[in-house]
């Protein structure tokens, strides 16, 4: 199962407005049988299933193979680590000036960094192995404002915590 095999139950979504809400979404067969956390469904599918970007960038995987660990990851994983190529440079772009991005945000995500050192919700990132052609590392999927802002307050010496949790899909 790919993301183009998701277009009719995404186009249902989009037509429906808010009565076909996440709720609605997650439990629709052709996405249940995934049994991906809902955190991860929620970012990736429900909110971006059908932005050109992320197609381009994702639609070759197959879905099932996927499956999705939430895990701790020292910040220097995250040096360098690229996200897909329609988005290449956007990190850097974020890390230029991570309290901007950080106050265009909610008032609970720049209070989350003050105190904790990470981020609010863990990001996505994809085992690079999933990408044709194969890669090895991990790469970004969801999560490149927040991964920026790391990569930023670490280059400023702000504080930032010795681990971040991270949604890690795997095959």
């Amino acid at each position: 199962m790919k993301l183009e095999d998701l277009s009719p139950l995404i186009e249902r979504r989009r037509a429906s407005g808010l009565s076909y809400g996440y709720d609605c979404f997650r439990v629709d067969p052709a996405v249940a049988v995934l049994q991906w956390p809902d955190d991860v469904l929620e970012q990736s599918l429900y909110d971006f299933g059908d932005n050109d970007r992320f197609v381009t960038d994702y639609g070759s995987i197959d879905l099932r193979e996927i499956r999705w660990w939430l895990e701790t990851v020292p910040p220097a994983d995250f040096h360098g680590m690229p996200t897909g190529a329609s988005d290449a440079g956007c990190i850097e772009k974020f890390a230029d000036n991570p309290v901007h991005w950080v106050k265009v945000r909610p008032r609970e995500v720049g209070q989350h960094w003050e105190e904790h050192g990470t981020w609010l919700r863990p990001p996505l990132l994809i085992d690079r192995r999933l990408l044709g052609p194969s890669g090895n590392g991990l790469q970004v999927v969801k999560g490149r404002t927040r991964v920026g802002v790391l990569r930023g307050r670490l280059r400023e010496g702000l504080h930032v915590a010795p681990h971040h949790q991270a949604w890690v899909g795997r095959p």
